[in-house]
């Protein structure tokens, strides 16, 4: 009579780990997928040190949504400050190892937010710790305090400011900070994927966020404003009005590279709040960003995709920015 063997236990440890990696190549085939897609699938932000959006081999970090409004507001209130590369880049690379990007309303004793500032050290109340705007503000106020603070090695000034337990940790995220501040004011730039917003946005909200971060701008005027009591924008070139509200800021001719650089930080710090603040479209520069379509990346005027290119209502000319808000 023959015998039944049992299956060996080693071959039932293979079966398994075949199983296993079958199922984990079927779980990030389906998130390709996603980000394959026109813009769909879960939300996600890529900055890039240049302007081809890591095409040509630069830098890059990704990061969450809620990670990329927190590293625009930090850098667009250092540019807003008229401070160098080198204060934004401090600032970001502090913020990264203090929260990871992430307002935290908790942390070490009574630290709180992005750079956990301390209301017991003097920092400002609970409230104004945990608003961006201010906790970069005053960060960058107490950097600037440090004599020769752009010429230290970065752990050293963020550690000046921020008297850390940890002094070295800084350190570790230079590179990183360096490509967010490329990204948000240099030459490099935001992309955010993810669907379209489907609620309708309010622009008196993206004004007054603009407005408390860059103040009374007098770098920009205020193009023609559309979405005041539901009015549509207007249009490029005298055509037809578009559909959405905007938000138009136009750089003075006088104004120079300040002034490109303060337009680089508002379109960026657009499309990294579209979705927290029902922004459908941004145009800058003869290129157009548009929510839940072309993988979330900006497209250059006339590339196949772009919604900017000659004589589209939503084109922004050279030196003009343009926010649209979903209906």
């Amino acid at each position: 009579m023959s015998e039944i063997r049992e299956p060996r236990p080693r071959r039932r440890r293979l079966l398994r780990a075949v199983v296993g990696l079958l199922v984990l190549l079927s779980v990030i085939g389906y998130f390709a997928v996603q980000r394959a897609s026109v813009g769909g699938g879960a939300p996600f932000c890529v900055a890039s040190a240049d302007a081809s959006g890591g095409d040509g081999g630069s830098e890059k970090y990704e990061m969450s949504p809620e990670q990329a409004a927190n590293a625009a507001t930090i850098a667009a209130v250092g540019i807003a400050k008229g401070l160098p590369d080198r204060a934004v880049t401090i600032a970001l690379a502090t913020a990264m190892q203090e929260s990871a990007l992430r307002n935290l309303d908790h942390g070490d004793r009574d630290s709180l937010g992005l750079f956990q500032q301390r209301p017991s050290m003097g920092w400002g109340t609970p409230e104004q710790i945990t608003d961006p705007v201010y906790s970069a503000g005053i960060f960058y106020d107490h950097l600037v305090d440090v004599p020769g603070y752009s010429r230290l090695p970065l752990t050293v000034a963020a550690q000046k400011v921020q008297r850390s337990g940890y002094p070295q940790a800084y350190a570790k995220h230079e590179p990183d900070a360096t490509v967010l501040t490329a990204a948000f004011g240099g030459g490099g730039r935001l992309d955010c994927g993810g669907p379209a917003p489907t609620q309708p946005g309010d622009p008196e909200k993206v004004r007054e966020g603009l407005a408390r971060i860059f103040g009374k701008d007098a770098m920009h005027t205020a193009g023609p404003q559309g979405g005041q009591g539901g009015q549509a924008g207007r249009s490029a070139g005298g055509g037809r009005a578009v559909e959405e509200p905007e938000i138009t800021m136009v750089e003075k001719r006088e104004a120079g590279e300040a002034a490109t650089r303060r337009s680089r930080a508002m379109a960026h710090w657009a499309v990294a709040n579209s979705r927290e603040m029902g922004i459908a479209r941004v145009s800058y520069d003869l290129r157009g960003w548009v929510a839940g379509q072309d993988r979330g990346r900006w497209q250059d005027r006339g590339d196949a995709g772009a919604k900017n290119g000659g004589g589209d209502p939503y084109g922004a000319a050279p030196g003009e920015v343009r926010i649209f808000m979903a209906r």
